[in-house]
C-alpha cells in the first residue's frame, strides 16, 4: 500500500539521514557496542548535519521545523540501520519538547544552542529502583533552600546516563509528592554531589549508555527549575503522547525491516531441495506478518497526522505504542524462527533486532500501563 504521509522534502531529508548513518555511525557502531557507549564526536557530527533540535527555533540554533514527520523519518532510518547507540530520538523527541515548551528565555539561551550542536547531551531521569511507570512512587526529593533546591535520591535505567551533560530530574518538592508535588529540575554535569553509577549491562542496545544516577545534597539553583514548581506531573502527561508515538514509529519500522530481511532470506535458503519460500507454512507466516505490519503502519501514520494537528489523544498514543511494540516483539520472534539456527547467530541482523527491540514494550510505559490508560479512557 502506497504511503501518503511524506512529501518530497521529507524524502530528501531521508537521504541526508542515510548518508549520515553510512559515514558517521555504521563504521563505528560495532566498536561502540563493545565499549558500551558512543563517541561524543558522533553527537557533534549529528549536530553539524542538522539532525539535532529539529523542532527547536532557528534563533537558538535549531531546525525551526515542528513537523514531527521529520523526526519520524529519523526514527525509521536509525531503526532500519540497526543502530541504537546514538540516542537522537530520546534527545530530540522526548527531552527536546520539555526544553522548548517549558524553559524560560534565559534557560533557552543557556541550553538550546548546545542541545542543537551536540555539545550538550541530554537525559531524563524518572525511573527509580522502586518506581517505574508509577510516578506516584517517586522518592527522590528536593527541599527548597531559598535560592536553590537540595536534591537527594537515586535514579536507574537512565538512557544517555553516562554521556549526559543535562539531566531533567523528576523529584518530589512537597512531602506528599504524587501528582501535585513533583517538579522538574535540570541537573548539570559537574554539580557537586551528582554522581553516576555503572554503565548497566543490558541484553540489547549495547552501544547505548544506560546508567544509575545518584544525587547527594546536590544544590540545584532555582534558575534550573524547568516549568512550574509542583507542576511536573502535568508537564510529563502533556509530552508523553509524542514520546509514545515516537516509540511506535520505531517499532513498526523495526517490524517492517525484519519482514524485508526474512522475506529475502526464505527466498534464498533451501530445505528439502527447495527454497523455504515454497513451503506453505512459511508463506502463511510471511503473509500474516505482512498483513499485521500493513494494518499497524496505517494506524501509526494516522497518529502522526493527528499529532501534527495537535489532536493526538493519550489513548490513541497508548494504542499505537502497545500495539506496534508488541507487533515488533512478535515479528522478531517469528522471523528469528524462520531463520533457523542462523537466526541465533549475532552476525545476522535478526538476532540483534531480537534483543535490541525487546525493551520497546517496557520503556515509555509498559504494555500493561498502555492498556490501563486506554481502558480508563473508555470506562472511566
Amino acid at each position: 500500500m502506497q504511503r501518503e504521509l511524506y512529501t518530497e522534502d521529507h524524502e530528501a531529508f531521508r537521504e541526508t539521514v542515510k548518508a549520515f548513518l553510512a559515514k558517521e555511525v555504521l563504521p563505528h557502531h560495532d566498536r561502540w557496542e563493545q565499549a558500551g557507549i558512543v563517541d561524543r564526536a558522533a553527537w557533534l557530527a549529528a549536530g553539524k548535519q542538522g539532525l539535532l533540535g529539529l523542532a527547536v527555533p532557528e534563533e537558538y540554533g535549531g531546525g525551526g521545523e515542528p513537523d514531527f514527520r521529520y523526526a519520524a523519518v529519523l526514527a525509521e532510518e536509525f531503526t532500519r540501520a540497526g543502530v541504537s547507540g546514538l540516542a537522537v530520538g530520546l534527545h530530540n523527541d522526548i527531552i527536546g519538547p520539555y526544553l522548548t515548551s517549558l524553559a524560560t528565555e534565559e534557560q533557552k539561551r543557556r541550553w538550546l544552542p548546545g542541545f542543537c550542536s551536540g555539545e550538550l547531551i541530554t537525559a531524563i531521569a524518572m525511573t527509580e529502583p522502586g518506581a517505574g511507570s508509577d510516578l506516584q512512587g517517586i522518592r527522590t526529593g528536593a527541599v527548597d533552600q531559598g535560592d536553590h533546591y537540595l536534591l537527594n535520591g537515586a535514579k536507574t535505567f537512565i538512557s544517555n546516563g553516562i554521556l549526559a551533560d543535562l539531566v531533567v530530574v523528576v523529584a518530589k518538592t512537597t512531602l506528599e509528592g504524587g501528582s501535585k508535588g513533583l517538579s522538574l529540575l535540570v541537573v548539570e554535569r559537574g554539580m557537586p554531589g551528582f554522581e553516576r553509577g555503572r554503565n548497566l549491562d543490558k541484553i540489547g542496545q549495547k552501544a547505548q549508555d544506560t546508567a544509575e544516577l545518584f544525587f547527594n545534597d546536590v544544590r540545584v539553583p532555582k534558575a534550573n527549575l524547568l516549568g512550574t514548581e509542583h507542576g511536573a506531573f502535568l508537564h510529563l502527561m502533556q509530552n508523553l503522547a509524542q514520546e509514545r508515538l515516537a516509540i511506535a514509529v520505531s517499532a513498526i519500522a523495526g517490524a517492517e525491516h525484519l519482514l524485508e530481511l526474512t522475506t529475502e532470506y526464505v527466498r534464498q535458503r533451501e530445505a528439502f531441495g527447495r527454497p523455504l519460500a515454497k513451503l506453505q507454512h512459511v508463506r502463511f507466516e510471511i503473509a500474516e506478518i505482512a498483513t499485521e505490519c500493513a494494518v499497524t503502519r496505517t494506524f501509526v501514520d494516522r497518529c502522526i497526522i493527528e499529532l501534527g494537528r495537535y489532536a493526538l489523544t493519550p489513548a490513541d498514543a497508548s494504542m499505537a505504542k502497545w500495539w506496534a511494540t508488541e507487533l515488533q516483539k512478535r515479528t522478531a520472534d517469528r522471523c528469528l524462527q524462520l531463520h533457523g539456527g542462523y537466526g541465533y547467530m549475532t552476525e545476522y541482523p535478526v538476532a540483534k533486532a531480537f534483543t535490541d527491540g525487546r525493551i520497546q514494550t517496557i520503556y515509555g510505559g509498559t504494555t500493561e500501563i498502555m492498556k490501563e490508560i486506554i481502558g480508563r479512557s473508555l470506562l472511566g
